[in-house]
């Protein structure tokens, strides 16, 4: 297979390429406007293009019929890119790429109830999360994977339920804001990797250790590799998603926790739980007046 032919979408979209070339476009421009470090900009492009690479090319075709390429595309797709980009801290070179006048109308809809409801619960400390596993798990249960892999449109849905909850989730874990503005507590940021990693770590090394086939589709369609059985292919799978996946929630873990490390170096860490004490010190002395 030639380059050329490696590159051509298993499946076309129109609508992955016009979100891929606006991304690149604001970041580029961006850039030029915000004085972006170089290291910064060099995690946006790798993760860019491979993240496309990953959701618009042969690798399609490949994770389709090997279960073990399957999990090493999620990995990529859920954990590792959104990992990379989100370490550019892309969202405000993006907002330095638009108009002024488009910038004031973000800003102003985000305070509307309706866009502030929206910011909420695509930051909420406790949803994301949920989400970030959920989408992991709900897709390895046999019965949903196998109708993903028979129908392109809930593949698609697969694809970028794991792409979005990675990106909400490491735009929260790699925060390196006290809380607020932050939307989670610094502490929160590394104690949450270990909770999203238990649970897949366990089903990975459930997968790994199977002794059934648990997903016949990957039968059904062919193996696109010869001399992988089901449950050497599924063995392998398991292992990426028991291994790798967990490896990348700890280089989380490392990082929140450096986050912590310099916050409370510059008392700004020590000052967020005072302020919020002090917060609820005066709500607590209003109530009581209001009382008497």
């Amino acid at each position: 297979m030639t380059l050329l032919e490696w590159l051509t979408p298993w499946e076309f979209s129109p609508a992955l390429l016009f979100v891929f070339a606006l991304s690149g476009f604001l970041f580029w421009r961006g850039a030029k406007v915000h004085h972006v470090q170089t290291g910064r900009q060099w995690l946006f492009w790798i993760g860019w293009v491979a993240l496309y690479l990953n959701l618009h090319t042969m690798v399609d075709y490949y994770s389709e019929r090997m279960f073990f390429i399957h999990r090493i595309q999620h990995l990529f797709l859920h954990h590792l890119l959104p990992f990379l980009i989100m370490l550019a801290y892309p969202g405000q070179v993006m907002r330095a790429a638009l108009p002024i006048s488009w910038r004031r109308r973000w800003r102003d809809w985000c305070r509307r109830p309706i866009g502030s409801t929206v910011v909420h619960w695509c930051t909420h400390p406790v949803l994301v999360p949920v989400l970030f596993v959920f989408f992991v798990l709900i897709w390895l249960l046999p019965t949903p994977q196998f109708y993903s892999m028979i129908d392109w449109r809930l593949y698609r849905v697969m694809n970028w339920s794991v792409v979005i909850s990675g990106f909400m989730y490491w735009n929260l874990i790699l925060d390196r804001r006290p809380s607020p503005p932050a939307a989670m507590r610094p502490w929160g940021r590394v104690v949450s990797p270990l909770l999203t990693m238990t649970p897949q770590v366990a089903v990975g090394i459930y997968i790994t250790f199977a002794s059934v086939d648990l997903y016949p589709i990957f039968d059904l369609c062919g193996r696109a590799l010869p001399g992988f059985d089901a449950l050497k292919d599924q063995a392998i799978g398991g292992l990426v998603m028991w291994v790798a996946a967990g490896a990348v929630e700890v280089l989380g873990i490392m990082y929140a926790l450096a986050t912590v490390i310099r916050l409370s170096a510059k008392g700004r860490l020590q000052s967020e739980w005072l302020s919020r004490w002090r917060r609820e010190q005066s709500s607590e002395l209003s109530t009581s007046k209001g009382e008497s």
